[in-house]
């Protein structure tokens, strides 16, 4: 079992996965240094915010881990499907669909995203309508099947649960599988407007997240996301969040971990945007059993590519809670984890488990040779 006492959690070696995660997995085109409007090269990634918290506990802590997606079968998925790859996930439970060549019943997600630079400020443009993983239905996935081969941990969130209908479904059906069978679960609310403005905005939102918000033990989330999706304010806090105080926040997460008894780890990010390249970044978390643990706050942290901090923070602190022996160094992981993913380009880490743990412990930036 896991050493931490704020999350027990089941042994590796009775586990065939130590995380697995449901979510879309999108083809992301960036731009690079220049604007979506006007630039005439991308380069190729793969990103979804489900996805990337299993890819960066595989890739930058070592983890087993596998994805539950679903994919056109076509030049596109395969492109895919080798990133995924490359990022070490068991893919056998893609599905796969079959593509008419159109993309009329089910097309393979595009995202467009560009970083940002100073005053001007990060875009993501996605076109993911119709896509395959939206089609899904509860039933599927053998649920039951995979979580009894043994799973530590299930990541799902926000973002999945808002891409249709049935998805929401599917959600509740892959974390009612995973309660059964003694499988930690992790959600991150992920409010995106964009994906909710026209299926009936921030009320609807709340609606699909309140009733998955129950069956979850540690949910993950920054200000806008437990305000959007879940209806609690945090009291005095500027949009921008210039000043870091956590006491607001505090408040906000003793209301949801009242509100819902089944939150055993509450985890929010904290992020004050100055420019596109100087943001403040700090994080809380809280338990039941330990209370309040606060990471180290790095006020005017340079940034490179912003787009999948908050999933890294989730796999860091994931980690920690599996693998260290407390609270306070799971969240000092979860943001020293984000704060390197976001020095380089992409949604996804290239950071490893000896920088993490360096940093986390209080190391610089000095060259390393």
């Amino acid at each position: 079992m896991s050493t931490c006492p704020s999350l027990s959690v089941r042994p590796s070696n009775e586990c065939r996965y130590d995380v697995v995660s449901l979510g879309e997995v999108m083809l992301r085109l960036d731009p690079g240094d220049r604007r979506i409007r006007t630039t005439r090269t991308f380069d190729a990634w793969e990103g979804g915010g489900e996805y990337n918290v299993a890819r960066g506990l595989r890739r930058a802590f070592g983890m087993r881990g596998a994805i539950v997606t679903a994919l056109a079968d076509n030049e596109v998925g395969r492109l895919v499907e080798d990133f995924i790859l490359t990022g070490g996930l068991d893919t056998s439970w893609i599905q796969w669909k079959k593509y008419d060549g159109i993309g009329r019943p089910v097309r393979n997600g595009l995202n467009f995203t560009e970083r940002g630079f100073g005053v001007r400020g990060a875009v993501g443009v996605s076109d993911r309508g119709n896509t395959a993983i939206s089609q899904m239905q509860p039933d599927d996935v053998d649920w039951d099947g995979l979580f009894a081969q043994g799973v530590r941990w299930f990541h799902t969130g926000g973002i999945f649960a808002a891409l249709s209908e049935s998805t929401a479904d599917v959600a509740e059906a892959a974390m009612t599988a995973a309660k059964k069978h003694g499988t930690v679960i992790s959600y991150d609310l992920n409010y995106r407007p964009s994906l909710w403005k026209g299926i009936g905005g921030e009320a609807r939102a709340q609606q699909v997240n309140k009733r998955l918000a129950s069956l979850v033990d540690v949910m993950i989330g920054n200000e806008e996301d437990f305000t959007a999706s879940l209806g609690f304010e945090v009291e005095g806090v500027d949009e921008n969040l210039t000043d870091l105080d956590t006491s607001a926040f505090r408040a906000m997460i003793e209301q949801a971990s009242a509100t819902y008894p089944n939150f055993q780890v509450i985890g929010t990010t904290l992020r004050g945007v100055k420019t596109a390249s100087i943001n403040d970044w700090g994080a809380i978390a809280w338990s039941r059993t330990e209370g309040f643990a606060e990471a180290t706050h790095r006020p005017n942290m340079e940034i490179y590519d912003r787009v999948g901090g908050g999933d890294s923070f989730a796999s860091g602190l994931a980690y920690g809670l599996m693998e260290l022996d407390s609270l306070q160094q799971a969240v000092e992981y979860g943001a020293a984890h984000a704060a390197i993913a976001m020095t380089t380009p992409g949604d996804t880490t290239t950071a490893t488990l000896a920088e993490v743990t360096k940093l986390a412990g209080g190391g610089s930036a000095r060259v390393d040779r």
